[in-house]
């Protein structure tokens, strides 16, 4: 929720048919009641919709 309110890079771990992906970016939305998130990549700048339960690990850059 930090990263999202101050706009702060994180690292994201997630996981991903059968593998763990980690990437670069930023959070621009959260709905922990409809198990989403959405991720804006950091190479590409695609916005990325995810589910929280497939999050493993996020850290600041």
């Amino acid at each position: 929720m930090e990263a999202l309110h101050t706009n702060k890079q994180v690292h994201l771990t997630y996981y991903k048919q059968g593998q763990c992906i980690t990437e670069t970016g930023f959070i621009q939305f959260v709905d922990s009641l409809g198990d989403l998130f959405i991720f804006i990549d950091d190479v590409f700048e695609l916005k990325n919709k995810m589910r929280l339960s497939a999050l493993i690990d996020v850290r600041f850059t």
